[in-house]
């Protein structure tokens, strides 16, 4: 009765963990779309104005716009009004909460699964403990190194700036991919970017407006350099964004992790969403259209050529596999591959590996409903999910998770016998 009573206290556990883990990423996905959008379009807002003769005193432009059926007139001071206005809005909040439940999200996920999804053996064996250190260690250290860059004379310069921002976003890419399992390295690359972006605003940009604010009130003259510096940062997470939203939803698609060169495909998103996002202000800026395809024809060529190195990486044949499927003959020479294997052949291999998540009782404690539905039950449940456990078990080997069952080099290699020979068919 006991027994009974822990297991089903458990099963709540992981059912009311589920919840708040939903509730949480729906919060965060709604606060981040205001956050990005607020950036969006302040950054465009700030590129597209306009000085004219008819401007008043202290304006550094101005901006019509339509939208919604009425007309706005948006005019920005150079530094500020000579008045208070009596209602002032502020945005900060979306960006607060953006991190909070981003931050709240990575523990439900990857710090209450650490085992799970967290560490991977294969890429540094870690106790949960000592890996969910490093985790939050590195965003403080991220966000107190970027600081210190933008704070030293170097930050004065745009760009010996961007290029070490960029360094150190390479340097977060190639340290989380041989530390942390290859999804948990691209959201950690994303959480890295994101705290900076963040704390930017807590930091910087809100405390320097509120110094603004508070010069006006005491009938002093604010300082341009406040407004500089918050408008400095204020666009370098604009160039962030575009890398921060592609990281949060990497976890889909193990093509870009699971392998051994994720920190090459980091660096090339890196550089196609800085030339996109480049492209957008510089022509909302208003610069000649015809003077800025070649960034778009830049950033499509490194979009071709990560898309090629991935299918050519994914095609390649991988050389453990290689080695585990030929057998050698005599003189080394490799003997053929031997028979197509038949899937009675792989139901035991899918029963040990697998089936303690993909069940429709799973016996991992990590789930209590098989992930996305997906059950082995069956040999017939088995040969439908075919493509999806080539792709996942074989070629990405980002299944099991973490290895945590162990499945072997040569039973990978089988299983992609067994599917090669029933795609020939």
């Amino acid at each position: 009765m006991l027994l009974a009573d822990g297991i089903q206290g458990d099963a709540m556990g992981a059912i009311l963990v589920d919840w708040v883990g939903l509730f949480i990423r729906w919060i965060h996905v709604m606060v981040g779309i205001a956050w990005i959008g607020t950036s969006f379009h302040f950054i465009w807002l700030d590129a597209s104005l306009r000085r004219n003769a008819a401007s008043p005193k202290g304006v550094a432009g101005e901006s019509w716009m339509v939208h919604g059926g009425g007309f706005y007139h948006a005019q920005k001071y150079l530094v500020a009004p000579e008045t208070l206005p009596k209602e002032l809005h502020w945005f900060k909040y979306e960006a607060y909460f953006t991190w909070i439940t981003g931050f709240l999200l990575l523990a439900v996920v990857y710090y209450l699964n650490a085992d799970a999804f967290l560490i991977d053996p294969g890429v540094l064996d870690l106790s949960p403990a000592v890996a969910i250190a490093i985790s939050v260690g590195s965003l403080v250290a991220g966000w107190l190194i970027y600081d210190a860059i933008c704070r030293s004379p170097l930050g004065r310069d745009t760009v010996p700036l961007a290029l070490l921002v960029f360094i150190l976003a390479v340097a977060a890419a190639v340290g989380f991919t041989q530390i942390f399992s290859g999804r948990a390295a691209f959201v950690h690359v994303g959480a890295f970017l994101g705290t900076i972006m963040a704390a930017n605003v807590f930091f910087i940009i809100i405390p320097n407006q509120k110094m603004v604010v508070a010069s006006l009130l005491a009938g002093q003259s604010p300082d341009p350099a406040l407004g500089q510096t918050a408008k400095q940062r204020s666009l370098h997470n604009n160039y962030l964004t575009l890398p921060v939203v592609l990281m949060m939803i990497s976890n889909h698609y193990p093509i870009l992790y699971d392998n051994h060169y994720g920190w090459a495909f980091l660096i090339g998103i890196f550089a196609l969403s800085f030339l996109v996002r480049h492209y957008a202000n510089e022509e909302t800026a208003g610069k000649p259209r015809r003077q800025l395809l070649w960034l778009l024809g830049v950033a499509a060529a490194v979009g071709i050529v990560i898309v090629a190195a991935n299918v050519a990486l994914l095609e390649a044949p991988e050389p453990a596999l290689q080695a585990a499927a030929d057998s050698t003959a005599a003189g080394g020479a490799p003997a053929p591959a031997g028979p197509p294997v038949q899937l009675a052949e792989i139901v035991p291999i899918i029963q040990q590996r697998c089936l303690s998540c993909h069940s429709a009782t799973p016996s991992d404690a990590n789930f209590k409903k098989p992930p996305k539905g997906i059950t082995f039950d069956t040999p017939e449940q088995i040969d439908r999910m075919a493509p999806q456990i080539y792709r996942l078990a074989v070629r990405t080997r980002v299944m099991p998770l973490g290895n945590r069952t162990q499945m072997t080099m040569e039973e990978r290699a089988t299983l992609g016998r067994w599917i090669e020979g029933r795609t020939a068919k």
